[in-house]
């Protein structure tokens, strides 16, 4: 800021910091804002357009994009908080880049196609790509590999996914032979060839598109934008457009954000953080951050955010060691970390009970308090403690370890030893474990066929038991025996499960079970990629580990089951905890959270990339605000090196000092002003009480001249 440019927007309820500032007023055709976690990303960039609509910019002429529709709620949200008018702000054109994407092909002419948002609704479609595929190349082509389960069809639409986000599909493959391609492209065979049917089926029609599946308007706009020149230049003329979470940009939505600024009076402002790229299979990139802008804007600028407001020095020295770069915290706020140790799998769902225990004795919510996992293996030892506490769980984007394929299988074989299917009261749940028979018994079965026994079985669990005889020795089409390279072992499977004694130990009945089919290598099988497999068996593992350390007999340890899964599929308003993998909490905060399993070969995973897995560790800290809580094994060796990292003992001191350093500030900037302890799920009662919230600080504080009596209990020291 300069005397002779001054800010001409002042946000209310917010404090600005020089970093802030800085961003509102620059004027360089491309910024990049070099964002921590918790810096208040969306708010300076909601600062940017308070500060055009400010220099009488009309807001329709200012475009601001995000990747999800909680992002785009946000953004909206935030302009008025900052005092943007409702007037002004609601014509402030705010939207994903899915939805912008579907808007512009509309006003192109392209734009009738059906949007199907959902997998379920994309099956019919896929199903007829590989029907086209088996009657094209079937003969023509060696290791055709055709399934049309559940798993088969979602690993198909992950690697379109990638394809499209990566603009893989828009190479040059013409004259390529189709191994050559597919080896190419990274994927199997099979799939390039049902991607190529699909995408002919999807793009055929005279008027463009028939459908459009998640994220195929991006792609379809950005293969539109590249064809023509004339669909760049009949994109709206924006001025100013702002781009939040650029560490999530793939190369289609890149393409789009680069016609955008190719107007010359177009000016651009974007946030990210190049240690929270995680999403790397869906073409998420540092790249963008780091070089992509530089090469097409040489006069770029680049910008910090580095102070914090999620946490406190605590949490932000530890990261900044972490992360070997600059993070502070202007809060005067202690945000804990601590540290529990364990022995094995058990003793860690132990720890984790005592972690939420000890959080809810210090008279905090258990919403507030979320489990974040590495891998959704390791969910099966914290679920079990958490169902032995008789604490409510939820599981908002990770299935819970009873409704995973892997061991839906299992349960079904249970029911199929105990001809019990009754127990199991969810009808989804029966025709789940019918679908987990058919996909690890690695038998094909037509999909009219595998659905009608899913339905049948399903409103008749009696049918169970005849399995194979009804569904798969009858079958026709995929589910032909001879064709059906695990039919037989899956009959000896079914006939050993049904032979069991109920008296028999659990434990030994699951390991024979699984041996029979070698459920190991059915997996790498049935897994394209590596990592899902290794996933699936040590969810089997952990599984048997359970029915090992319950002692249970077969029947025994069904009445376990089918009692946990009632009470995990209670729904609950309150007093329950998150429980997630680490990936699917980026965007998200919680006063406290546990990271369980931080020991070697677990977090980070030998499977991935270390920078990506720092990066993981980084966004899943990141999210406390309150207290962080580290779970790691009592052998020191064992621990992951990611703890050592953070040099907890030598930032302590640092911290504290910031802490009064912040506290101090605040009392100069607004020296009347009393803040509350407060949390998000005591958010209500406080606001009813007459509190206001400071954006800067996302707290709640008392005016001056305020009484203070109603408070006394959130009243910081």
């Amino acid at each position: 800021m300069t005397e002779s440019n001054p800010p001409r927007f002042t946000p209310q309820g917010l404090i600005r910091t020089p970093e802030q500032t800085a961003i509102q007023l620059a004027q360089n055709k491309v910024v990049l804002i070099d964002a921590n976690a918790g810096a208040a990303k969306t708010t300076t960039l909601a600062l940017r357009i308070g500060e055009a609509l400010a220099r009488k910019l009309p807001p329709e002429q200012i475009l601001a994009l995000v990747f999800t529709p909680e992002a785009r709620d946000v953004m909206r949200q935030r302009l008025l908080d900052i005092g943007i008018p409702y007037a002004a702000a609601s014509r402030v054109d705010v939207a994903t880049f899915e939805d912008f994407a579907a808007r512009m092909l509309a006003q192109s002419g392209s734009g009738a196609a059906e949007r199907l948002p959902q997998a379920r609704q994309l099956k019919p479609y896929v199903l007829h790509a590989l029907e086209r595929v088996s009657e094209r190349y079937t003969g023509q082509v060696e290791y055709l590999d055709i399934r049309t389960h559940n798993i088969a069809l979602s690993q198909f639409l992950d690697f379109q996914l990638t394809l499209k986000a990566t603009m893989a599909l828009d190479a040059d493959l013409e004259y390529m032979e189709l191994e050559e391609a597919a080896e190419l492209l990274k994927v199997p065979l099979t799939d390039y060839l049902a991607t190529r049917e699909y995408e002919t089926m999807r793009l055929g029609g005279d008027d463009g598109a028939q459908f459009r599946g998640p994220f195929d308007a991006t792609y379809d706009l950005a293969c539109q934008l590249s064809q023509s020149a004339e669909s760049a230049q009949a994109l709206p003329g924006y001025r100013v457009v702002v781009c939040d979470e650029l560490h999530d940009l793939n190369e289609a939505a890149f393409r789009i954000l680069n016609a955008l600024l190719a107007r010359p009076d177009c000016y651009f402002v974007g946030a990210g953080d190049k240690d929270q790229v995680i999403y790397t299979k869906l073409g998420a990139s540092q790249e963008f951050l780091e070089h992509r802008f530089a090469r097409l804007y040489p006069s770029l600028k680049h910008y910090p955010l580095t102070y914090t407001y999620r946490h406190g020095p605590h949490l932000a020295y530890a990261m900044q060691e972490f992360k070997n770069k600059p993070v502070e915290s202007s809060l005067p706020l202690h945000t804990e970390i601590r540290q529990l140790h364990y022995t094995d799998a058990d003793g860690c769902g132990e720890q984790v009970i005592a972690a939420i225990k000890a959080w809810k004795r210090d008279g905090y919510p258990l919403e507030g308090c979320a489990i974040l996992l590495r891998d959704r293996h390791q969910s099966i030892a914290v679920e079990n403690a958490l169902l032995k506490a008789k604490i409510g769980y939820r599981t908002p984007a990770m299935a819970g370890y009873l409704q995973r394929d892997e061991i839906l299988f299992l349960r079904g074989m249970l029911a199929i030893a105990l001809r019990d299917l009754e127990a199991v009261k969810s009808l989804e749940v029966r025709a789940a474990m019918v679908e987990a028979l058919a996909v690890f018994g690695e038998v094909q079965l037509a999909p009219e066929r595998l659905e009608m026994a899913k339905r049948e079985v399903a409103r008749t669990p009696s049918l169970l038991g005849d399995f194979y005889t009804l569904y798969i020795n009858g079958g026709d089409g995929y589910g032909d025996p001879a064709r059906s390279a695990g039919g037989s072992v899956m009959a000896a499977a079914i006939q050993y499960a049904a032979g069991l004694d109920p008296a028999v130990n659990a434990a030994e009945a699951l390991r024979a079970i699984c041996g029979q089919i070698n459920l190991e290598q059915a997996a790498k099988r049935i897994f394209v990629r590596p990592y899902e497999a290794s996933v699936v068996s040590k969810s089997v593992a952990g599984f048997i580990a359970f029915a090992e350390h319950s002692g249970q007999t077969l029947a025994e340890f069904w009445q376990t089951l089918n009692a946990a899964e009632a009470f995990a599929s209670r729904k609950r308003e309150k007093d329950y905890v998150t429980l997630d993998c680490a990936g699917n909490a980026k965007g998200k905060e919680f006063e406290h959270v546990i990271l369980p399993f931080l020991e070697a070969g677990e977090f980070p995973s030998p499977m991935f990339a270390g920078g990506e897995e720092e990066n993981l560790f980084y966004v899943a800290a990141t999210r406390a605000k309150a207290r962080l809580t580290l779970l790691s094994p009592s052998e020191a060796a064992q621990r992951s090196p990611y703890l050592a990292r953070m040099r907890l003992a030598a930032t302590a001191a640092a911290a504290e000092q910031a802490i009064n350093r912040n506290s101090e500030a605040v009392q100069q900037q607004i020296p009347a002003r009393y803040y509350l302890s407060a949390t998000i799920h005591e958010a209500q009662q406080v606001k009813a009480l007459g509190a206001k919230f400071d954006w800067s600080r996302k707290a709640w504080y008392v005016e001056p001249g305020g009484d203070l009596a109603p408070f006394s209990r959130w009243l910081r020291s």
